[in-house]
């Protein structure tokens, strides 16, 4: 690893370029605050020990600049005993640790070896999170089945362009977290990111939420109220549930959608909406526009670019993955060390239905890391509704009023028990041609024509 010293002292450059180098890390030097962040710029450095006392530059602007460049920077102080304050208020600006001076060599030696494992643990962390993404995810949401790699196709796509997006999905299959995906891959990711909870309060108070209002506007406006279509400004703003916006408020947002700007309660003045629209829904837009609860022209401007998110029975493939990364989370908040998940517990989550989606996965995991007492994450720590789940046959009343594809519908259930099949079989064709009673050539066949990839689903 690569160490650099920052201090204006030959002697003491000698010093310690010579313990470090003993340990076997690569030292680089500069005596100057000036010449250690070009360092910097050209060096992949691992830990800074810095001077406090420079001549020009001081040692605190340094470490300042050095958080501006990357504020994952392990960055050790060297500091005289008169100077201890500052560096104690160094170590408020970020600093990992300093060492007065003069200093023992395992004193130095200690240090390094903390601060240069803190390093080694935020790089895997970094590598870890980027392998997460660029294999079977992005950002925050996790799936590797085709449905969601579509997803997050779309969403790279449509991320750097300027049209409003309208995100499709069940509750809990992670519309908000797709929305926050989108703006931070924009162009506006250094604006705000603001969510609007749209059905959740009446239409007067859910404009002047939007739009804000001027004092006296009505009864209780004591004072002039930013909305927050200002707040977003240069942003994204997010309208979770778009559908339950009611009719009044909708025309006025059609308005901010075409003309670019808004006025605020009881004000006569117009102002800029210099945002993105990004909208969400579990409901069925288009049966609303036939039905006059939603406006047929802002669900045209809405839906330039739709996003539909899969259910998670339709992906459960995703699951083992899912899984493991809440596992992970939740036993790592938790202070838990739990290592695996049973057999037994997985085939219950593959074989459940999932009718709450990913939300619903996380809060049973969650509520098993809580209750677990061992290393293995079992069958007992599941609710009832996991552990026993109720069969759900299909009735003509749950059939959809616009009719449903049987052959689409028999092709998804031979689908999901392929999947299923390779997870048991830990994705042995064989051994899942088995399972099924038919040929290992059929079970080739019949997952060429699905598109099921063999490595896609091994459970994990």
């Amino acid at each position: 690893m690569n160490i650099l010293i920052v201090d204006d002292e030959e002697v003491l450059q000698d010093v310690l370029t010579s313990l470090i180098e003993r340990e076997g890390y690569t030292v680089f030097n500069a005596r100057s605050g000036e010449q250690g962040l070009q360092i910097l710029q050209q060096e992949q450095i691992d830990l800074v020990l810095l001077d406090l006392m420079l001549p020009g530059m001081s040692g605190l602007e340094v470490l300042r600049q050095i958080n501006q460049m990357d504020p994952d920077q392990v960055v050790v102080l060297i500091t005289a005993y008169s100077s201890i304050e500052g560096a104690i208020e160094a170590m408020r600006e970020g600093a990992f640790h300093y060492i007065p001076k003069p200093f023992k060599n395992e004193e130095v030696l200690l240090t390094l070896r903390k601060g240069l494992e803190r390093r080694r643990l935020t790089n895997e962390n970094r590598a870890l999170k980027e392998q997460l993404r660029s294999r079977f995810g992005f950002d925050n949401i996790i799936g590797k089945s085709r449905p969601m790699q579509q997803v997050f196709e779309l969403v790279r796509l449509a991320a750097p362009a300027k049209s409003n997006i309208l995100i499709l999905g069940e509750s809990g299959t992670g519309k908000e977290l797709v929305a926050k995906a989108i703006h931070l891959h924009s162009r506006r990711s250094d604006g705000p990111f603001v969510t609007v909870n749209s059905g959740s309060m009446p239409a007067d108070l859910l404009e002047s939420t939007l739009f804000g209002h001027i004092r006296g506007a009505f009864t209780g406006a004591v004072a002039n109220k930013k909305g927050l279509f200002e707040i977003a400004s240069k942003g994204s703003i997010f309208f979770d549930e778009i559908g339950n916006v009611p009719l009044e408020t909708q025309a006025k947002l059609l308005r901010v959608i075409q003309e670019k700007e808004f006025m605020p309660l009881g004000g006569v003045e117009t102002h800029t909406a210099e945002v993105r629209i990004i909208a969400a829904t579990n409901a069925d837009l288009e049966s609303a526009v036939q039905d006059g609860s939603f406006r047929e022209d802002l669900f045209y401007r809405l839906n330039v670019i739709t996003i539909n998110l899969p259910p998670l029975r339709k992906r459960s493939e995703d699951i083992p993955l899912l899984v493991q990364h809440f596992l992970t989370h939740y036993a790592q908040e938790n202070d838990k060390v739990i290592r695996e998940v049973s057999p037994g517990a997985m085939e219950r989550f593959l074989d459940y239905r999932w009718p709450g989606n990913v939300r619903e996965l996380e809060n049973v995991i969650e509520r098993a890391v809580v209750l677990s007492s061992g290393e293995v994450l079992d069958v007992e720590l599941l609710p009832s509704s996991v552990r026993q789940p109720q069969a759900q046959p299909l009735a003509a009343s749950t059939l959809p009023t616009n009719g449903v594809s049987l052959k689409e519908a028999v092709s998804d259930f031979e689908r999901q028990l392929i999947i299923r099949a390779l997870q048991v079989s830990n994705g042995v064709q064989k051994r899942a041609a088995e399972l099924l009673k038919v040929k290992p050539t059929t079970l080739h066949e019949m997952m060429k024509r699905l598109s099921i990839s063999a490595e896609s689903v091994q459970a994990s």
